[in-house]
């Protein structure tokens, strides 16, 4: 019971390693470099602002199959997006995943990933975005590139939180000359702290903040690379809500079953009391047309 209390805690995990009991909970042999308390250690210490790479998390058939449900850089499964600030390409929805695609992001967003996701980084309650909304697979070509900027705070779909982002990338054989590097900045944008290669099977997991800027090199003309990625967002609910219990009408607007009432219900032929019934909502549309004077009709 302390166990389960624990890993839906709000703020996290505990010093107690559950590693163990939460990847026997996942449908997916993940493979952790590290244990689960050492992880979270580990991404609260990140500089310039909290982060994990994990290399080799997911079995590698994994995420081959997923590689090979990208669709062609043609296909209209994309949406592509082009201004001075950036050149990429995302999938259009969450519907034109593939079958794999479609199991891999079941998984994702499974309860016992969440977990997963808790223990790692500390932030609770975690919800996913069965939607992808600005998730599944990402794209930059030649040229492509993402300037110095923070994510969005809010889902534009569903309107929660965004806490954490997390990107799996999909490039075999994948060169420094090649450009494509993440860029992790300080929190004045005006230093890049870190750089990260964005090789097969390398995962980034990153918390969502206002002052947590990135940026994403641009990726280098003449070797025909193709910068492949899959991405999910995991949220919160805003911590502005006010939370309240069920809101009920007015009085007026109830249907109210007085005595009387039960005991024509329980003696009137069936037909009788459906006409009687019919009659009542007719002169109540007739009043509502007409603002006329009401009439009661009791039943």
């Amino acid at each position: 019971m302390h166990e389960k209390k624990a890993l839906h805690g709000g703020n996290g995990a505990s010093k107690v390693d559950r590693t163990s009991a939460v990847l026997s909970f996942l449908r997916c042999n993940l493979s952790p470099p590290k244990s689960l308390p050492d992880l979270l250690n580990d991404y609260r210490c990140a500089s310039p602002f909290p982060h994990l790479v994990l290399d080799n998390l997911f079995p590698s058939e994994e995420l081959e199959l997923l590689k090979s449900e990208i669709p062609s850089g043609s296909s209209e499964n994309w949406v592509n997006e082009k201004n001075d600030r950036f050149i990429k390409s995302n999938l259009r929805s969450a519907v034109y995943l593939g079958a794999h695609g479609y199991s891999f992001t079941s998984m994702l967003h499974s309860a016992a990933f969440l977990y997963f996701l808790t223990e790692m980084t500390g932030v609770g309650a975690l919800l996913p975005d069965p939607y992808l909304s600005g998730g599944g697979y990402h794209l930059m070509q030649e040229g492509g590139k993402f300037e110095v900027h923070a994510d969005t705070n809010t889902d534009s779909y569903c309107g929660l939180h965004r806490r954490l982002a997390m990107l799996i990338y999909l490039n075999k054989g994948w060169k420094s000359e090649y450009g494509g590097q993440l860029e992790l900045w300080n929190q004045s944008a005006t230093q890049c702290e870190k750089a990260i290669e964005p090789i097969f099977n390398r995962t980034v997991i990153f918390e969502i903040s206002d002052v947590n800027f990135h940026a994403v090199r641009p990726v280098a003309a003449g070797f025909g690379a193709r910068r492949e990625l899959f991405a999910a967002y995991f949220h919160t609910v805003s911590q502005n809500l006010v939370p309240h219990n069920s809101i009920y009408a007015p009085s007026i607007y109830r249907d109210i079953d007085t005595p009387m009432r039960r005991v024509m219900r329980q003696t009137m032929p069936p037909f009788l009391w459906g006409a009687l019934k019919r009659l009542k909502h007719l002169k109540k549309d007739r009043r509502a047309l007409s603002h006329e004077r009401p009439v009661k009709l009791s039943i």
